[in-house]
């Protein structure tokens, strides 16, 4: 049986790591898994609650649910903010050295330290704002 667990797990990595997104829901990785073979929605959140605890992936809580990043590969996710576009649903990873001087101003100036990995600000994108969707 563990060995059935494992391919679970693997299935689930394997789309994690192949996916066009780099951000998916529990939902989204149980629909992919059910045409290749069955793996339940409980199992998978399971196995995602035990790959955030191993660092192999990372979880974002948005409203409306979370969402999953694959990170095992030596993607560095803690340097950068987060935008979630409210019209569309995309999370944005931005690299920004404007942004990165936030972090170290909040530090200094107010005594606390922000973790950009879990900073998410809300707002529309461009494709949003102009109508585009």
């Amino acid at each position: 049986m563990a060995d059935y667990k494992t391919k679970q797990r693997e299935l689930i990595l394997e789309y994690l790591k192949n996916s066009d997104r780099p951000h998916v829901s529990a939902a989204d990785i149980g629909a992919r898994l059910r045409e290749e073979g069955s793996v339940g929605l409980a199992t998978i959140y399971r196995q995602l609650e035990k790959m955030v605890e191993a660092g192999l992936v990372r979880k974002y809580n948005l409203d409306g649910g979370a969402c999953y990043q694959y990170v095992g590969g030596g993607e560095d996710c803690h340097e950068h903010f987060h935008l979630k576009c409210l019209g569309c649903g995309t999370l944005i990873h931005v690299d920004c050295d404007f942004l990165s001087e936030l972090g170290p101003h909040i530090l200094e100036h107010h005594g606390f330290l922000v973790d950009n990995s879990r900073t998410v600000m809300y707002g529309l994108c461009k494709r949003c704002r102009e109508g585009g969707q």
